[in-house]
């Protein structure tokens, strides 16, 4: 059995959500990412019609290129065609995950496919674009077990740079503190 996060990773794996433009909201817009998926359904936009589709043919992941939610919601109500539609989603336990700009950009995606059917060669964007975040951890650690702790992390994935892994910076420092009793 497969559950909503498990799809999740393999969009993220083609698609991953540091790719999408910084003003895009990808990822899951609604649902239960711990949910075993019963079918999938993927569109375009996500749509009252997508959804009574997805609940006649049980399928309760929907995957769509448009973000169902693309600026911040002020209030969620019954009021507007987007409050009911997410009603609807959340009462018959659907997930929406969108992968929009991240997908369009992605080796292989949207854009990618586009160009291979028009036949073109020598295929170069504008800006560059898609590239992977990096975060800085900072760990403070004895000395004694620093080569553990640098072994740990970067078989957990940490470390890794471009076409390198395991990369680490060292310091050797003498900490001091005040205390406030």
């Amino acid at each position: 059995m497969t559950t909503v996060q498990e799809v999740i990773y393999l969009m993220e794996q083609l698609a991953p959500r540091s790719y999408a433009e910084s003003w895009d909201n990808v990822g899951l817009m609604v649902g239960d990412r711990n949910a075993i998926v019963t079918g999938v359904l993927t569109t375009l936009d996500v749509t009252e019609e997508a959804i009574s589709y997805a609940i006649e043919h049980n399928c309760n992941l929907i995957v769509s290129h448009h973000p169902l939610i693309f600026k911040g919601l002020k209030q969620l109500s019954c009021d507007t065609a987007q409050g009911r539609m997410i009603n609807h989603l959340i009462q018959h336990n659907i997930a929406v995950y969108s992968a929009h700009t991240n997908l369009d950009i992605a080796p292989g995606g949207l854009n990618d496919m586009l160009a291979e059917l028009l036949g073109l060669i020598d295929v170069k964007g504008f800006i560059k674009t898609g590239e992977d975040a990096l975060y800085k951890i900072t760990t403070f650690v004895p000395e004694n077990a620093a080569d553990v702790v640098r072994l740990a992390m970067g078989k957990s994935g940490a470390g890794r740079i471009g076409n390198y892994e395991y990369c680490s910076f060292s310091a050797h420092g003498e900490g001091r503190f005040i205390g406030n009793t």
